[in-house]
């Protein structure tokens, strides 16, 4: 070995002895802290495992077995039914309320939300759909397309126009997209934004050209063209 590589090989040696003796100074130094705050973090994911293990997981199955009657009566349009139950078998609401934490408790905001939208408590769809919350391809963009209905119903025109948007970006394919795109056109044109109109539309047609939303887009595109124009 050279003599620059032996000493280069001895500055290491020291720096990593020095830098040992620092973390063993720094530890009992600081011990008490650290030993706190190792059996706080290990307290936490211990009783998070137990929780999940002897709790969340054995509500969950409960859950499940508990939402199919209101699922049942969902089916077969008794929206009413499947909202509130009826004797000892529950509704979609009480599930949101019983199971709270559940995946199952979430499934019942969007079924609770998609009832009152038929009965047309726009008001109460909004609370149980803005409950709802999922990263599914298919179910994300319906049910926040969904929610801008609800606000549409309302003239929360704002908020209907944010989740038509964000719809149409959860799901970019040309099934969902581009229903939530026109839908956004519908309302912009309901408050004379043409320009912005002719944007949802022009999408619609670049983006989406084999929808069957765009099937008809030349027209709408024309209409919202026309009155930008003019305006």
């Amino acid at each position: 070995m050279s003599e620059k590589n032996k000493n280069s090989g001895l500055d290491l040696d020291a720096t990593l002895m020095e830098t040992t003796h620092k973390v063993e100074h720094f530890y009992h130094k600081n011990k008490n802290n650290i030993n706190i705050v190792g059996g706080t973090i290990l307290a936490i994911v211990l009783g998070y495992f137990l929780f999940t293990k002897f709790y969340l997981e054995p509500k969950e199955k409960e859950a499940q077995v508990a939402i199919f009657p209101a699922q049942n009566w969902f089916e077969i349009d008794s929206f009413n039914l499947a909202l509130n139950g009826q004797g000892d078998k529950l509704g979609f609401l009480a599930i949101t309320t019983d199971f709270g934490m559940t995946k199952t408790a979430n499934l019942a905001h969007y079924y609770a939300g998609v009832c009152y939208m038929q009965k047309g408590d726009f008001a109460s769809a909004i609370d149980q759909l803005e409950d709802f919350d999922t990263e599914n391809k298919l179910i994300g963009p319906i049910a926040t397309g969904l929610l801008g209905d609800a606000y549409s119903e309302t003239n929360d025109y704002d908020n209907a126009i944010k989740n038509y948007n964000k719809a149409a970006n959860m799901g970019k394919n040309k099934l969902t997209a581009p229903i939530y795109l026109k839908k956004a056109a519908f309302v912009y044109e309901e408050q004379k934004e043409w320009g912005s109109a002719v944007g949802m539309y022009e999408k619609i047609k670049n983006d989406y050209p084999e929808s069957s939303e765009a099937s008809d887009i030349d027209k709408y595109l024309a209409r919202a063209i026309a009155q930008r124009d003019n305006n």
